[in-house]
């Protein structure tokens, strides 16, 4: 059992032994941590070719949907951040509505969700930095590469992230704010180009825009969310967290909401039905309005920064809910202890991380594109997120109903939640999508019993765990490291 927590300025605490480090993050930086693990440059990369195949006109409408959805996520985590600061994020706040039993499921399906969106972006980063390396002339062609940058680019983000929280937090802020506003820069200037034709009322109007691929679309629209509340697992490490992080989190939804939005209207009127054939709509853009030559690099080098800063950002949740589980000794003690000098949650940092790299290495190895790995396993991990973001709705209510708050609102939010979640994944399994997607599900499924079983196990070998879990939160562990 993990020690009892020692009271600030204790002088048997040693000074090494301070936990994650306290009341250091800026709220630009928590709100980096936010929209980083969203990676917005990577999403409008691709999705709006994809949802504009099956919504046409209506795409913009399957974000702004999207958008709604989200923020009503939003809403719920904002309810219980405003009151609890933890470093465990959406697994303290289900255990305040669900107990125990529902909080380690949302812990587990989160873990899942940032690593495996964390280990899927890794094969982003390395097509698009491979694909920057050859612009630059570099002769970065054959596997041996692509292997290479796995290993250096994921071997980045886990010393980042084991540095410290601000360095990572602002590393991904400079990537995501750099390649955002080359994207923009990028759009802007094509609308300019258009000229009148830059106004599409078809796309207002929703003129052959089928309602069935609206709904679908919004499916893609919810996933380009995923990652968006990850600023709650900065409870500890934020300045003024009981305000900081819930306007990081619903101001992130709202900014990244209205730049998608944004995006998909301009590749729209720019491209028309040239956006379903796409495969690189920026590039196509970028082409079609004259760009020089040098523009094609930079624009490659923003979308891998951001594959890359959504590496680093989910990374950062990982180590702090599994602490947080150590803390509590739901898993190893020793996974409640910190770096001795960067006070971060290193030992599970350094499995997190090579493990995403080891991932991207088989997967290469075995003839797979870079690509191929966003999509499959940014598919498994999505699946952690819905788990995650339906628990924490549903206890939010029970929550607010328990503590006698107004909860109208609430109840909206939470019916909101729980029909798009159960859609979303409802869509991902039918119609049965082709191989290996159609397994990812069964993958999932299989995690979660694995780990429901190593529950069982670890609460009938020491029961008094249950009384722990969800009640580390910051002032608790203040001083314990």
């Amino acid at each position: 059992m993990s020690a009892p927590p020692t009271p600030t300025g204790s002088s048997t605490q040693a000074p090494t032994d301070a936990g994650l480090r306290r009341g250091v993050m800026s709220a630009p930086e928590v709100s980096a941590q936010a929209i980083a693990n969203i990676a917005p440059s990577a999403v409008i990369a691709f999705t709006a070719a994809a949802i504009y195949l099956g919504a046409g006109n209506g795409t913009v409408l399957s974000f702004l949907l999207a958008t709604l959805v989200i923020l009503a996520v939003g809403y719920c985590v904002v309810v219980f951040a405003r009151k609890h600061a933890s470093a465990g994020s959406l697994y303290t706040y289900v255990a305040k509505g669900l107990g125990p039993t529902g909080a380690y499921l949302a812990g587990v399906a989160l873990v899942v969700g940032c690593w495996g969106i964390t280990a899927g972006s890794l094969g982003g980063a390395v097509s698009y930095m491979n694909q920057f390396l050859v612009l630059l002339g570099v002769p970065a062609t054959g596997i041996g590469w692509q292997l290479g940058l796995a290993v250096v680019l994921g071997g980045l983000a886990t010393l980042f992230t084991i540095r410290g929280i601000r360095l990572s937090a602002r590393v991904s802020l400079v990537l995501e704010l750099v390649s955002v506003t080359i994207i923009v820069v990028l759009l802007v200037l094509a609308l300019v180009w258009a000229g009148p034709n830059a106004w599409d009322p078809a796309q207002f109007s929703l003129e052959g825009a089928p309602l069935q691929g609206v709904a679908a679309g919004m499916v893609l629209g919810i996933l380009g969310f995923v990652g968006f509340s990850s600023a709650d697992a900065l409870g500890r490490e934020a300045k003024n967290p009981y305000t900081t992080i819930p306007r990081a989190i619903m101001w992130s939804a709202v900014t990244v909401g209205v730049l998608y939005v944004f995006a998909a209207y301009t590749q729209i009127a720019v491209l028309g039905d040239g956006l379903a054939e796409s495969a690189s709509p920026l590039e196509d853009i970028a082409t079609l309005i004259g760009m020089p030559s040098w523009f094609a690099p930079i624009l490659t080098f923003g979308v891998g920064a951001s594959f890359f800063a959504v590496v680093v950002a989910p990374l950062n949740v990982v180590g702090r809910i599994v602490y947080v589980m150590g803390k509590e000794g739901v898993v190893a003690d020793h996974f409640g202890r910190t770096h001795e000098r960067h006070l971060t949650p290193h030992r599970v940092l350094l499995i997190a991380g090579p493990t995403a790299i080891v991932l991207n290495l088989v997967l290469l190895a075995t003839g797979v594109d870079p690509m191929q790995i966003v999509v499959w396993v940014d598919t498994y991990g999505t699946y952690g997120y819905m788990v995650a973001y339906a628990l924490v709705a549903i206890a939010c209510v029970v929550y607010t109903r328990r503590e006698g708050m107004p909860n109208g609102l609430v109840w909206t939010c939470a019916v909101v939640v729980v029909l798009a979640m159960s859609y979303v994944f409802f869509a991902n399994v039918w119609p049965v999508p082709a191989w290996p997607l159609n397994v990812i599900p069964y993958l999932f499924l299989a995690t979660m019993i694995a780990a429901v079983a190593w529950y069982r196990f670890r609460v009938a070998r020491r029961p008094e765990i249950v009384a722990n879990i969800g009640n580390t939160e910051t002032d608790v562990l203040e001083g314990v490291g």
